[in-house]
């Protein structure tokens, strides 16, 4: 880059600058969200692969699970079923009640701010959640509350619906909800984009220097979705829980419609991806 002379500066013209976008974990208001109708958040969303619970189970030296952000007890209930031990951490008072009611015993807290008051774990797990979580001091604060050879797990699904069902629901989005965070977004993004992401909470947590090199896992998977069940999920995802109802009844609209063109159902191909390191043993 060509140095000005002194004497002969160029005028300093003001340029708007761009405003940073917030991280995912930053905005809370939407992270907080969830438990708006938990009742069919935990009715609607899918669970994980028992393959993915299994080799978490496997990999870990004990049964007692810190799950992070955990719902209304979706992914933690398939842990206890394996014979963990499940404590969950959960911002969303109505969403820990409906955990609670089902049996998983719930701190009501950010990851962040939870006193572990001496506590250690065998297994830390975040489904579908870390994204909420302060990706460095999420991944530090793993560190210190997992015994040694503990098991970070972080994980969730990768959905998108084929094209004749996203790209109603995007141009529904952008015509009658141009705020939120699906307006502006592609139809259907590429898995790339989602494994970019995976890799790079796997680099916050090899910064922090206290895990095994991270490894990353693939699940690939099916379920067939009716009309009314697809109505049903989509109002528990991150970028219409703040909708207002009319809002709302627009992107459904567009959709129902879009899924009755299909004969009334469609095939989802889901891909559950997860970033996996164990707590370094000797430090």
């Amino acid at each position: 880059m060509p140095i000005l002379p002194r004497e002969q500066p160029e005028p300093v013209r003001s340029q708007p600058q761009p405003q940073p976008q917030p991280q995912p974990h930053q905005a809370r208001q939407t992270a907080e969200s969830f438990g708006t109708d938990a009742e069919r958040y935990d009715r609607a969303r899918p669970g994980y692969p028992e393959d993915l619970v299994a080799r978490v189970v496997d990999g870990s030296p004990g049964p007692d699970v810190l799950d992070v952000g955990c719902g209304t007890g979706i992914a933690a209930r398939q842990f206890q079923a394996a014979g963990c031990a499940v404590l969950g951490i959960e911002p969303d008072a109505r969403m820990a009640d409906l955990a609670r009611a089902r049996g998983l015993p719930v701190e009501v807290t950010t990851f962040e701010a939870w006193e572990p008051a001496g506590r250690t774990f065998d297994a830390l797990t975040a489904a579908q959640s870390w994204h909420w979580v302060d990706p460095v001091a999420g991944a530090a604060k793993a560190a210190r509350v997992l015994r040694p050879d503990g098991r970070l797990t972080v994980f969730g699904h990768v959905f998108e619906p084929p094209a004749e069902v996203a790209e109603p629901f995007a141009a529904a989005c952008r015509r009658v909800a141009p705020g939120s965070p699906f307006s502006d977004q592609p139809a259907r993004r590429p898995l790339e984009t989602y494994r970019a992401g995976y890799a790079k909470i796997a680099d916050t947590i090899r910064e922090t220097g206290r895990f095994d090199d991270p490894e990353q896992w693939r699940f690939d998977w099916e379920r067939s979705y009716t009309r009314d069940q697809w109505l049903d999920l989509l109002p528990t995802t991150g970028g219409l829980t703040r909708l207002s109802p009319g809002q709302l009844a627009g992107i459904l609209g567009a959709v129902g419609d879009a899924v009755d063109a299909l004969g009334g159902r469609f095939t989802m191909h889901y891909t559950t991806l997860a970033t996996t390191a164990v707590r370094a043993g000797t430090r």
